[in-house]
C-alpha cells in the first residue's frame, strides 16, 4: 500500500484518521472530498496500525460490498494468516481475547455456509409478513411513549433521542427476541458502554452481557416462550451442529443491539433533518403517503452507518483501477457513496421526493449484497411510523437549539445524536 491517503487530516504514516474529530463532525464534506480525489484512501482506525482501503464512490461501494471476492472473515482469505482490523481495534479498548470472539465470530463477521446458516436461524423473524404483523404492536408502542414525552421536559425542553428514538426501537426488538422488560434498562447501559471509547467501559460492559444473554438462555431454556431467543435455544439443542453455545450468545448481542442502535439514531437524525428543513417537514404532513419515500431519501441523506464492517481482498485485484493486494482490507464508505453525484442529483440538499430509480432502493444505507441488513424492513416500518406518530401529534414540533449546536456522539464512521432538544 504505496498510494497517499485522501484530502484531510492524516496520522503520522499519512493515512486518513478516521477518529479525527474534523473528519466525524462534518463526514459529508470530508469523504466527498476523498471520493473526488481518488476511488480510493488509505486510512487507519485508533488502536491498529493496519491501513485500511477507504472506498468512497458509489459503484465502487457496489462492487465492495456485493463482489464474494471480499470476505468479512480475514480467515476467508486463503493461504494467508490475516489478523482481523477489529481483533486490533477490541485488544486495545481492554476485551481479553476469550470475550473478543463474541464480537468477531458472530453473523456479520462470518462468509459463505457459516453466514448462511446463521442468518437462515433467524430470518424467519423479519421475513415482510412478520414485520406487517408487528405494525400494530410498533404503533402502540409510539403512541404510549409519545403519550408520556410531555411529563419528561424541563423547561419546556425534551430530549427526543432519549424519550423516543431509543425506546422505541430497542422495546420492539427485546419483545421479539424476547428479552423480559425488568433487564432492558440494563440494555440500554451496556449499549452506551459498548459505544464508548473508554476501554474499561467497553470491556466490562461486555463481561457483563455475555453473562446475562447466559443466563437469560438458561431461564428461557427453563421455560420457553414465543420468541426468537426460545426458538433458537430449540435449533441448538435438537442439533448442535446448526447452531454452537458462543454462536447463540453472539446471535442474541447482535440482534438487540443491531436491531434498535442505527434505528434510533435514524430516527433521530432523520426528525432533526426533517426540522432543520421546515419545507420537507411541512410537505411530509402535508402528503403522508410520501413517508416511505422520505425514510429512504433520510437513510440516503443522513444515516447513522457511513462506513462498513471491514472487508479483506481474497485476491489480488483492482478498485476504480487501483489496486488491492490479497489480505488487505477495505471499508465501504457509504456516505461516500450516498453523496455520489455519479448517482445522485445535487446530492447535499434533502429531497423526500427523490424517487428511487425502479430498484429497491438505490441509496447503500443498508448495505448491499449478501450481508444486506437482515433487519431493514423492520427499521423502515419503526422509522416511518415514528415520523408519522410526530407528526401527527406535534405537528408545531421544533428543533430547541440551531441545528448547527446539536450535539454527537463523535464516533469514526457513524453519525450519531447525543441528544435531540425539541419543543413540543
Amino acid at each position: 500500500m504505496s498510494t497517499p491517503a485522501g484530502p484531510g487530516t492524516t496520522d503520522v504514516t499519512g493515512r486518513v484518521d478516521l477518529a479525527d474529530p474534523e473528519l466525524m463532525r462534518d463526514p459529508f464534506g470530508g469523504y466527498s472530498r476523498m471520493r473526488e480525489q481518488a476511488p480510493m484512501a488509505l486510512g487507519s482506525l485508533p488502536g491498529s496500525a493496519t491501513p485500511i482501503w477507504l472506498v468512497t464512490r458509489y459503484d465502487d461501494v457496489k462492487t465492495v460490498l456485493g463482489d464474494p471476492r471480499f470476505a468479512n472473515s480475514p480467515a476467508s482469505v486463503p493461504g494467508m494468516d490475516v489478523r482481523s482490523v477489529r481483533e486490533k481495534e477490541l485488544r486495545a479498548r481492554g476485551v481479553p481475547p476469550e470475550y473478543a470472539r463474541y464480537v468477531l465470530d458472530g453473523m456479520l463477521e462470518t462468509d459463505g455456509a457459516d453466514h448462511l446458516r446463521l442468518r437462515r436461524l433467524v430470518s424467519r423473524a423479519f421475513t415482510a409478513r412478520r414485520v406487517a404483523d408487528l405494525r400494530p404492536r410498533v404503533e402502540e408502542i409510539a403512541e404510549d411513549l409519545l403519550d408520556r414525552l410531555g411529563a419528561t421536559a424541563e423547561d419546556g425542553v425534551v430530549d427526543l433521542l432519549e424519550h423516543f428514538a431509543y425506546p422505541l426501537p430497542i422495546t420492539v426488538i427485546c419483545e421479539l427476541v424476547g428479552i423480559p422488560e425488568a433487564d432492558r434498562p440494563r440494555w440500554r447501559g451496556w449499549g452506551r458502554a459498548l459505544v464508548t471509547m473508554d476501554p474499561g467501559g467497553f470491556g466490562t460492559a461486555l463481561r457483563e452481557l455475555v453473562a446475562h444473554i447466559e443466563e437469560l438462555i438458561g431461564r428461557r431454556r427453563a421455560a420457553p416462550a414465543d420468541d426468537l431467543l426460545s426458538g433458537l435455544i430449540r435449533a441448538h439443542d435438537e442439533d448442535g451442529d446448526r447452531l454452537g453455545d458462543t454462536e447463540m450468545v453472539t446471535l442474541v448481542l447482535t440482534l438487540v443491539f443491531a436491531g434498535h442502535e442505527t434505528t434510533a439514531h435514524l430516527i433521530g437524525n432523520g426528525t432533526a433533518a426533517l426540522l432543520a428543513h421546515p419545507d420537507q417537514f411541512d410537505l411530509l404532513r402535508r402528503r403522508p403517503e410520501l413517508m416511505p419515500l422520505a425514510v429512504h431519501e433520510l437513510m440516503r441523506w443522513c444515516g447513522p452507518v457511513q462506513g462498513t464492517r471491514m472487508r479483506y481482498a481474497t485476491e489480488d485485484l483492482e478498485i476504480g483501477g487501483m489496486p488491492v493486494r490479497r489480505g488487505e482490507a477495505v471499508m465501504a464508505v457509504l456516505v461516500g457513496a450516498n453523496h455520489d453525484p455519479r448517482v445522485f442529483d445535487d446530492p447535499g440538499r434533502l429531497d423526500i421526493t427523490r424517487e428511487p430509480d425502479g430498484r429497491r432502493e438505490t441509496h447503500v444505507g443498508f448495505g448491499h449484497g449478501l450481508h444486506y441488513c437482515l433487519g431493514a424492513a423492520l427499521a423502515r416500518q419503526e422509522a416511518e411510523l415514528a415520523f408519522g406518530a410526530l407528526l401527527r401529534r406535534f405537528p408545531g414540533l421544533t428543533l430547541a437549539v440551531d441545528p448547527a449546536d446539536l450535539e454527537r456522539q463523535l464516533m469514526p464512521a457513524s453519525w450519531r445524536l447525543a441528544r435531540l432538544p425539541v419543543r413540543l
